[in-house]
């Protein structure tokens, strides 16, 4: 994991929205919407891995989607490698999107089960027009499949002739085939066992290292989220309620969100576990057709005031603790903690 020096970041989001229209009736009248993604920001920095984590359902694949532009946007702006990329015709997208690939989450369903493992790691490089010839196409697929810890003799497999972890590995490989500079990792070890994810997550960090990459890592397991990221973004409801770095962020969470979070992780210790005061969150999670007006989080959060139920907290930091030279703080959306 690097954290770059570059100030310029390759990937800014700022008030991201993707709300979701609901229709009945014969004339499919609206008659509400779902708010998928309700203003989610936050920059991601060259060579570095931005976690983003949080219950199923809060928006963190929808983020990626719209991320990519494979998702309608309701509002907000995106820019990648300084180019703003938000009202890009599809036909636009083409190039960029040689830039920023997708690993998926389930390893069998995103790979095509009639064809062979070469022609789908080589299938970017044809849609491109990257392979001149099938010389160099078998060559730059070997190279892939070597890259990710595959004997090229495998390549006229298929896909169901693979395990959980090596299909996985194809998908890395198909993603790394046009050299992008942003991969957006959806979940892509939360279907593999335990023992296969930490290979995984290992050739992730080792490829990064190696080739430079920049990873928007999404998932919901808390420890495979610590183990790869440099900074971890909490989501909540359609909204990021906290953005610290790895270590600060398992060590000193502000958000009563956040707290709860790490609090319901087992600890290793069963001497330790058994002394750990609990600290649960009690009711469901708001329907994001209906979400709560201020904080989202108000009606579980044991520390609500008054302001959280009417205003919403913006994304910041605590400006009473922060040196006017000290950057990359956390920023939390709390009113308690933004006092």
């Amino acid at each position: 994991m690097n954290l770059a020096m570059n100030e310029t970041p390759l990937l800014k989001v700022d008030d991201l929205k993707v709300h979701f229209s609901l229709t009945e009736g014969f004339m499919q009248k609206e008659v509400g919407s779902v708010k998928a993604v309700d203003g989610v920001s936050f920059e991601l920095r060259r060579g570095e891995t931005f976690g983003l984590v949080g219950e199923s359902g809060c928006g963190k694949s929808t983020t990626a989607l719209a991320v990519l532009r494979m998702q309608p946007l309701t509002g907000g702006l995106i820019e990648f490698e300084g180019n703003d990329i938000t009202r890009l015709e599809p036909h636009q997208m083409r190039p960029v999107r040689r830039r920023m690939q997708m690993v998926y989450q389930d390893p069998f369903g995103s790979l095509n089960p009639r064809m062979q493992i070469r022609d789908i790691i080589g299938e970017p490089l044809l849609v491109h027009g990257l392979a001149t010839d099938r010389r160099t196409f078998r060559r730059r697929v070997d190279e892939l499949m070597d890259m990710v810890g595959l004997l090229p003799d495998m390549s006229n497999r298929y896909p169901h002739e693979f395990s959980g972890g090596q299909r996985q590995r194809i998908g890395i490989a198909r993603a790394l085939a046009l050299e992008p500079s942003l991969i957006i990792c959806d979940e892509p070890v939360s279907a593999l066992d335990v023992s296969i994810q930490a290979q995984v997550l290992n050739l992730l960090m080792d490829l990064q290292r190696e080739l430079g990459l920049t990873y928007l890592f999404i998932a919901h397991d808390l420890s495979v989220v610590r183990h790869i990221s440099d900074r971890i973004g909490v989501m909540y409801l359609g909204r990021i309620v906290e953005i610290a770095g790895r270590d600060e962020l398992f060590a000193h969470p502000k958000h009563p969100y956040t707290q709860a979070l790490l609090a319901s992780v087992p600890l290793p210790d069963p001497a330790l576990e058994e002394t750990r005061s609990q600290q649960l969150i009690v009711g469901e999670v708001p329907s994001p057709r209906t979400p709560p007006p201020g904080c989202h989080f108000h009606p579980r959060c044991p520390k609500a005031m008054d302001i959280c139920r009417e205003q919403s907290p913006l994304l910041e930091s605590n400006r009473a603790a922060l040196e006017p030279k000290h950057r990359g703080a956390p920023r939390v959306a709390c009113h308690l903690y933004n006092a």
